[in-house]
């Protein structure tokens, strides 16, 4: 009975996934017989789950939505991912951390004994790794805004901030009207969302920051647009007007490099900036923690550099060649250290 049991939680959790499972694959995934998998769907619908049968060649089974579910059930293994999941969970939202220990305390006392202790047993510490270069948080109601507008296909207005979060008011220097945008996707990449939209006044794909606007919703719908390449994270990775800023280095430093902006965009490392000077240029301004780090970070480029500024990234990159220029010629390096 048990092992029926944690099989039925076990098919229980695979048709939650929100597919449709043909029988075949539900046996080979629980490691039993397609009669099996009938009596453990007649013992889940028995339980009152809404599991439909879809009759056909691409037939199978799913699980209902239009009917009250039981209260909801984790297998062993679901209940670890997110255990492990809210630990790990970056701060890139405003207040996730606190919500996410608070939500592995629920989990955990709404688990059954034996679940628990399985929980009980996954305790992180998670350390902050400088190259995750994340940004500030956002701030959730903003970002619940932008998804809802995107998962809704709804127009937003979108209000532009200084960097320190304000609102420039009308009069100002800085300040910009409200721009209409269809919302398509929000992508994460390097510790900052990023909204894929397309903007209905200079009808152009864009990709935005989400901290850097303030964003208004609008009941006015669209129709979903063909994405250029159709892949939301290449397009962010190969924008180089996303709005980004250097992130926070020791030694910040730029370079004219010989390649294209869209390639430098593609592998420039997070917190870094590319600015786009023609079709084969762009200069990219990037941190490190030595100005060595910064030449070393442009050297991956294996391209044409020119106009480096400051002075102690020329005086870093002098530095390399030399020494460079030494195991070219010896073949051999310094030797280990004492």
């Amino acid at each position: 009975m048990a092992s029926t049991s944690r099989r039925a939680l076990r098919l229980l959790s695979l048709l939650g996934s929100g597919r449709q499972w043909p029988r075949h694959e539900l046996a080979t995934a629980l490691g039993v017989s397609e009669r099996t998998v009938r009596r453990d769907i007649d013992t889940l619908r028995r339980l009152d789950y809404p599991v439909t049968t879809v009759h056909g060649p691409g037939g199978g089974y799913r699980l209902g939505t239009r009917h009250t579910l039981p209260p909801l059930v984790f297998d062993h293994d679901q209940a670890l991912a997110i255990a492990v999941a809210l630990q790990t969970a970056p701060g890139t939202v405003l207040g996730l951390g606190d919500d996410a220990a608070r939500a592995l305390v629920t989990l955990e006392q709404a688990a059954p004994a034996a679940l628990r202790a399985a929980l009980g047993s996954v305790r992180l510490t998670r350390l902050h790794n400088p190259w995750e270069f994340l940004a500030p948080p956002i701030d959730p109601a903003a970002l619940t805004v932008v998804g809802a507008a995107a998962r809704h296909r709804h127009v937003l207005v979108i209000e532009a901030l200084r960097a320190d979060g304000s609102r420039p008011g009308p009069g100002e220097e800085d300040f910009r009207p409200g721009r209409r945008v269809e919302p398509h996707h929000l992508v994460v990449w390097a510790g900052r969302w990023y909204l894929v939209n397309y903007d209905l006044e200079d009808r152009q794909w864009r990709v935005l920051r989400v901290e850097r606007f303030r964003p208004r919703p609008t009941t006015q719908c669209f129709d979903p647009r063909a994405l250029p390449g159709d892949d939301p994270a290449r397009f962010v990775m190969t924008s180089h007007d996303r709005g980004d800023t250097p992130a926070t280095w020791p030694c910040i430093g730029s370079a004219r490099l010989d390649l294209p902006a869209g390639i430098v965009a593609r592998w420039a490392p997070g917190g870094s900036v590319v600015e786009h000077l023609d079709d084969d240029h762009c200069r990219l301004t990037l941190g490190a923690w030595s100005w060595a780090g910064v030449a070393g970070l442009l050297a991956t480029f294996d391209t044409g550099l020119t106009d480096l500024h400051p002075p102690e990234l020329v005086r870093a990159c002098r530095r390399l060649a030399d020494r460079w220029a030494t195991l070219a010629d010896t073949g051999e390096g310094p030797g280990p250290p004492p």
